[in-house]
Parts: C-alpha cells; sequence; structure tokens
C-alpha cells in the first residue's frame, strides 16, 4: 500500500507538472515592460539594423559591440514556445560570435554575422505568426 501510495502520489506530481507549458505560466514582474511577439522580434531586428548601420557609419568597435548586446539583451525578453526558442537560440549563436568579433574590431565579419542573425530573426518571426 505504501509502494502504491508512493507511486500515484509521483505520477500525479508529473502529469501536474507536464501539462502547462512554461508561456502559460508566464508572468511579468512589476515594474517590467511586457512585449508582444511581433513587438519584440521587430524590437530585436531595429537594434540589429542600428548595428549594422554603425558599422557602415564607421563606428568604434567598442560602440558596435555595444549595440550587439542591447539586441541580445533584448531577445532575452522573448517569451515564446519552445520549438521558437530553439531557433531564437541558434540566431543568439550569431550576435555572440558578431559581437567577439566587433571585440576583435574584425566588423566585416561581424556585419556578415549581424546580416545573418537579422534574418534568422525575421524567419522566427513569420514562423511565431504561424504557429
Amino acid at each position: 500500500m505504501a509502494f502504491f501510495k508512493k507511486f500515484s502520489l509521483a505520477i500525479l506530481i508529473a502529469t501536474s507538472t507536464s501539462t502547462f507549458s512554461t508561456v502559460a505560466l508566464a508572468e511579468v514582474d512589476e515594474g517590467r515592460i511586457a512585449f508582444d511577439h511581433s513587438e519584440i522580434f521587430n524590437f530585436i531586428i531595429n537594434k540589429i539594423t542600428i548595428a549594422v548601420a554603425a558599422i557602415d557609419k564607421g563606428s568604434t568597435c567598442e560602440e558596435v559591440a555595444t549595440l550587439i548586446l542591447e539586441a541580445l539583451q533584448a531577445s532575452k525578453e522573448a517569451i515564446t514556445n519552445e520549438l521558437v526558442d530553439v531557433d531564437r537560440m541558434k540566431a543568439n549563436t550569431e550576435l555572440k560570435a558578431a559581437k567577439k568579433h566587433a571585440r576583435q574590431c574584425r566588423l566585416v565579419v561581424a556585419k556578415n554575422e549581424l546580416i545573418q542573425a537579422e534574418k534568422m530573426f525575421e524567419a522566427i518571426k513569420i514562423r511565431d505568426f504561424k504557429l
């Protein structure tokens, strides 16, 4: 009987925790701004576009790296489902590589990676509307 109680409790806990998505339970802390899916991805894409424009304008390496860091921080605000989150992490990898190359003053490589990350976030935004 003791085994049955432990087993049923374990099953109850497992099913109750797996039935809710993290997106459904996501809450916004007081004083924190919550964005809609399309808004946050547009915000990230705009940050990337600003970083690319800064490279074209001839900004310093540290200024470009700071702009890329802002895009990375903005992408952390996206509350999405697990499928979109995997693609977001892949795009973040491109942003991290661009930031690393910008700190090394390899701005041409960083620009190419930013353009690739922008395309990836655009694809996520389009796919997110279909989901």
